[in-house]
């Protein structure tokens, strides 16, 4: 990309497009600049235009006519539907809502080969997912993904309640999922970020196996990664640290956001 400034558009004005757009006008001054924010709840966004100077709440169609690059932090819920509408303009769109792109990546990659946009897709809470793409070229043994989380961080998920488990009072760790990625995002789809990201990094050559464990003694969230195919063999464990405005979000998925962007607007590549 050209050495100019990059124009910003923000969907979804909770924890993680407030703190990437704060962010990107202290980190990247004269090289990004956040034109446009948009969300469901007017008042967020309002308030967001507000923190962010040189930004106009706008409707999604006119933040995308408005900007280069369109950030994602709504929900998964819509953030294939805001992909398609972006890369249908030709814009670059960065996703955090991962889990929603499952089942539309290759309709989206088609859409941003046509129209010349690109669809960008960060670690989020994981790290590691450049080695996976990389051993994804030769044949692939296993990959697996462990989550661990305090019991605390799990409870009122639908696929627990269901099955009548209970975390309260829960004295060692207790794995309360075993299955595939597929399942996995089914089974707790308000978890599922890291088990898309690391299923788009493996490019349908392996489905990933994921287990869930609720551990008291935790106070992170923590993900290890194992893979192994015939190029080698990969394991990275992340301790994430919550995010000061909202302890369900790992602040490394914000941090991840900036890398990508830091990426964009700066010469130098470091990684694949």
């Amino acid at each position: 990309m050209a050495m100019q400034r990059l124009r910003i558009g923000i969907v979804g004005c909770g924890t993680i497009g407030t703190a990437v757009a704060v962010a990107c006008g202290r980190r990247f001054r004269g090289r990004v600049r956040v034109v446009a924010v948009n969300d469901i709840d007017p008042a967020k966004a309002a308030l967001l235009a507000r923190k962010v100077r040189g930004s106009r709440v706008m409707t999604l169609e006119r933040l995308i006519a408005a900007s280069d690059l369109v950030f994602e932090a709504a929900s998964a819920k819509v953030s294939a539907a805001v992909a398609r509408k972006a890369l249908g303009k030709g814009r670059d769109v960065l996703v955090m809502s991962v889990g929603g792109l499952l089942g539309h990546v290759s309709a989206l990659s088609r859409l941003a080969g046509k129209k010349g946009g690109r669809l960008y897709v960060p670690s989020g809470a994981i790290a590691g997912l450049d080695g996976v793409r990389a051993l994804s070229f030769v044949r692939w043994k296993r990959l697996l993904l462990r989550t661990q989380k305090p019991p605390q961080a799990l409870e009122g998920a639908d696929y627990l309640v269901r099955r009548r488990i209970c975390l309260k009072g829960l004295r060692g760790p207790r794995t309360v999922f075993r299955g595939t990625a597929p399942q996995a995002v089914r089974a707790f789809p308000q978890n599922i970020n890291v088990v898309a990201a690391l299923a788009l990094a493996a490019e349908g050559r392996v489905v990933p196996r994921v287990e869930i464990v609720a551990d008291p003694r935790l106070k992170k969230n923590v993900h290890a990664i194992l893979a192994e195919s015939e190029g080698g063999r990969i394991t990275v464990t992340c301790e994430n640290v919550p995010s000061a405005a909202n302890p369900k979000t790992s602040r490394l998925a914000v941090l991840s956001a900036l890398a990508v962007v830091q990426r964009l607007v700066k010469p130098l590549a470091i990684g694949n």
